[in-house]
């Protein structure tokens, strides 16, 4: 892909000929490693992630940052995955100074939007360096192409005290009907079904039984993803990796998701399913969430997180949610524990049109080193905790404003930067045998609400991860999670990937609503439309990639 030559920020309308149309005939970028300004420096970011606690680098904690490092960043958080911004950028040929594209990278990496970080890293990134350690082998990007385009944001070495996703019920629902057992669809149906007839209203509003989301790429997280989990699988993106072949199939294809699909065929049949699940956007879906009335959800913690700090704040602790390891039959064991090692591939990169790379990395770096974790997890020092006996210690009052101030990142900038580099995990300790994190099952358990610890002890556990399946009960997935591994961008996979993801769109949510008995003949015509968009080569052409993971992993 040639860079095409900035014009006054001239759009170039004809974003997809122009994209099908350039060959890669331009040489990457060379970083002169001794050019580096002075002064303070501020640098452009695009998130393809949204960010509803940032903070514009204005709060104490984003303020200390900028006195250390001297730099600002000029953000934007996009709402629809960088889907369409990161195709219009790489028509025109104009680039943030920093961008966070999750799936998007292998794009402008084929664009030469991306400079390679390895002699940047190698020069001025001792913490960079430190942090990743052993797992430095996983930022390359391939076997053919060893450069590090993007430095992997995800934590290290993380140890989960909490479940990331699962079926959610409100804890007056379990508690209203006597904490029944909640391991398989039937009996998270049954409870929704119990309580909403004994609650048709809920603050004066109409309760709602399930509701799912499938505003743009948010469909994969609540509508078709889950189907993975509840069926025996981990989340792997849009294929199952076969464990022991690592053959690719997408995963909408097992007989056993379409059992899933077809339980959630019939909960809209029984009138349990929101009537606006496939057409309401994500704020609408926070929304209602937020105001109490939704029984039971299928979705990942982060995307509700909002709208779960905003019922604590409200004082509804009866309507915030707890996550059960549901599955379509007990046969079945919820993988959200199973370790994939640590991640490469979703990060951030520095563009081409960064004009003080060095400054950047040492951003970077500052925000990977002991100060720069120590500041995003803790805070500063006399103002968001104290040393006590030579030990970090956040104060109860402080720790009260955490857990039940919906907008304390934002005010404080605790973790409001935490996303923009990589972090040490959960669990792992500094040089003072202390963790980097805040996070301990003690400090989680604390963090309950009354109610949620209420329900907990009834299911004789102590805290939510006790009902899941744990690590141990699965093996390490060697290739870590498919769903981060680059797809050639151009490529006739990537191709073939967005017209099953179209027809996924269009499909899921047809057999859902459809009456039951023409679920069938939906479902074999959702089928036939993979088929004729070419699906076996994709699952061909993605095992390719798989099984290349593996190889690069393991030099």
């Amino acid at each position: 892909m040639k860079r095409i030559i900035k014009k006054s920020g001239l759009l170039i309308a004809t974003t997809m000929l122009v994209l099908a149309g350039c060959q890669n005939d331009s040489a990457s970028k060379k970083v002169d490693l001794d050019k580096e300004s002075t002064g303070p420096v501020s640098f452009t970011l695009f998130s393809a992630d949204p960010h509803p606690q940032w903070d514009k680098m204005e709060s104490p904690v984003s303020k200390k940052v900028k006195e250390e490092t001297g730099v600002s960043l000029e953000a934007e958080f996009d709402v629809a995955g960088g889907e369409q911004k990161i195709p219009l950028m790489i028509a025109s040929g104009e680039y943030p100074d920093l961008i966070l594209p999750k799936g998007n990278a292998a794009k402008l990496v084929e664009a030469e939007a991306l400079i390679d970080l390895t002699d940047l890293i190698d020069k001025y990134g001792p913490n960079l360096k430190k942090i990743y350690g052993d797992y430095f082998n996983r930022l390359k990007w391939s076997n053919e192409d060893e450069a590090i385009y993007i430095l992997p944001t995800s934590q290290v070495d993380q140890t989960y005290w909490a479940p990331g996703t699962g079926f959610m019920l409100q804890n007056d629902v379990v508690k209203q009907l006597g904490y029944p057992k909640i391991r398989t669809v039937k009996d998270f149906e049954k409870a929704i079904k119990d309580y909403k007839e004994k609650n048709p209203s809920i603050d004066g509003q109409p309760t709602v039984g399930l509701s799912l989301l499938a505003d743009d790429w948010r469909i994969q997280i609540s509508t078709t993803n889950p189907a993975f989990l509840a069926t025996g699988a981990p989340d792997d993106g849009e294929f199952y990796i076969d464990p022991e072949t690592f053959e690719a199939k997408m995963h909408y294809r097992r007989a056993e998701e379409k059992e899933y699909f077809r339980w959630l065929n019939h909960m809209n049949d029984s009138g349990l399913l929101d009537k606006e699940s496939f057409v309401q956007k994500y704020d609408q879906y926070l929304a209602k969430v937020s105001s109490g009335r939704v029984i039971g959800l299928i979705d990942a913690d982060w995307e509700i997180a909002e709208a779960q700090r905003a019922l604590r704040e409200s004082g509804k602790e009866e309507r915030m949610y707890g996550m059960y390891p549901v599955t379509l039959t007990e046969e079945f064991e919820h993988h959200n524990f199973q370790d994939t090692g640590y991640l490469g591939g979703w990060g951030i990169g520095i563009t081409v049109d960064n004009e003080d790379p060095v400054r950047a990395i040492k951003f970077l770096d500052y925000l990977a080193s002991d100060e720069g974790q120590i500041l995003q997890n803790w805070g500063i020092e006399g103002e968001h905790h104290e040393i006590v006996d030579g030990k970090r210690v956040i104060p109860e009052d402080e720790m009260k404003e955490r857990n039940n101030n919906a907008n304390y990142v934002k005010q404080t900038g605790v973790g409001a930067l935490k996303g923009f580099a990589p972090w040490y995990g959960d669990g792992v300790e500094d040089s003072t045998s202390q963790t980097y994190t805040i996070a301990s099952p003690d400090q989680i358990k604390d963090a309950y609400t009354d109610t949620e610890k209420e329900v907990l002890a009834n299911y004789n556990v102590e805290m939510w991860k006790d009902l899941y399946p744990q690590k141990e009960d699965f093996p390490v997935k060697p290739w870590g999670a498919a769903f981060n591994i680059p797809v050639p961008g151009g490529s006739e996979l990537e191709l073939i990937m967005q017209k099953s993801l179209d027809i996924v769109k269009k499909r899921v949510p047809e057999a859902i609503l459809a009456k039951p008995d023409d679920f069938d003949k939906v479902w074999d015509s959702f089928m036939k439309d993979l088929e004729k968009a070419d699906v076996e080569k994709a699952e061909e052409e993605y095992t390719k990639l798989v099984k290349s993971r593996l190889e690069l992993w393991g030099k």
